[in-house]
């Protein structure tokens, strides 16, 4: 149990860190509401009345989004693997090189559909 001390404190530190500034910024934040603070954000779009209620948005969104998620959890996986690279030895190579595969033929796809058109 005495390993884990240190990661406990610290984490209740950043607890105590976060609930804390939370409460000082409420105590001691000016208050100075007006009607285009308490309207809900909507990204720059003004809300029109009696306009199309649950307007869809395109699928290039939500496209760009989830191939942001896949680049940044290829990193991920590929980070680690770099660092310990000489330790590894030809099966991890070979297992990268699968992934990096898998990889660039999801990227190949998205490419040909049209999904990296910025218009």
């Amino acid at each position: 149990m005495s390993l884990y001390t240190p990661i406990l404190v610290l984490g209740i530190i950043a607890a105590g860190f976060a609930v804390v500034s939370v409460v000082i910024a409420l105590v001691v934040g000016p208050r100075r509401f007006n009607r285009a603070k308490l309207e809900a954000y909507e990204c720059g779009i003004e809300p029109v009345a009696g306009g199309a209620v649950g307007q869809r948005f395109p699928v290039k969104y939500y496209l760009t989004a989830m191939l942001f998620i896949v680049f940044d959890i290829e990193i991920v996986f590929l980070y680690p693997w770099a660092v310990t690279f000489d330790a590894l030895g030809t099966f991890a190579l070979v297992e990268m090189l699968i992934f990096m595969a898998t990889v660039f033929v999801a990227y190949g796809y998205v490419w040909r559909r049209g999904g990296l058109e910025w218009d």
